[in-house]
């Protein structure tokens, strides 16, 4: 298997599932007669971040893991989103950002140097294989997973087939 295809597919695989738990969020919201942004704010404790910040991370996960992999410039993406449409934008954006990258950009990429941001003031370089299997992947699951999660607790009809988007 190539780097390549260890790292595009699962990203645009979950982008996309992502986009249709938040089709389905919007219609539970407008079935249950909920204002959207209690779902979109709502949390699994109240120190974790909200649904709608959930979203935003796995974006930037799925972006800026291809741009340091591939030493491409990194993108910035503000965090504005404030409803179900921009969010499924944001989504679309960043998948179509993803296709973009060819395999040819990721030869020798499990072996290059990647830095990253570990905070306000420090930064981390480690070889690209170890970035993506511990950090890059790690966070990019962990966001999409507590996304699905926060929309199961609150009521909203998904289950695995739809996390992984193959319902």
């Amino acid at each position: 298997m190539s780097f390549y295809d260890a790292v595009v597919p699962g990203y645009l695989q979950m982008l996309n599932s992502l986009s249709g738990l938040l089709t389905k969020a919007e219609a539970h919201c407008a079935a249950k007669k909920i204002e959207p942004g209690v779902l979109l704010g709502s949390r699994l404790f109240p120190d974790m971040l909200p649904l709608s910040k959930q979203i935003q991370l796995v974006s930037d996960f799925a972006a800026k893991g291809c741009a340091r992999l591939t030493h491409s410039e990194v993108p910035s993406m503000p965090d504005t989103e404030t409803n179900f449409a921009e969010l499924k934008q944001r989504l679309a954006k960043t998948i179509d950002y993803v296709k973009t990258y060819k395999p040819e950009q990721f030869e020798g990429a499990d072996t290059k140097d990647v830095t990253f941001p570990a905070g306000p003031d420090r930064s981390i370089t480690v070889k690209g294989q170890q970035f993506l299997s511990s950090f890059s992947l790690p966070n990019f699951y962990f966001h999409a997973a507590t996304a699905h999660g926060i929309l199961r607790h609150n009521g909203v009809e998904i289950g695995k087939r739809d996390f992984l988007g193959v319902s």
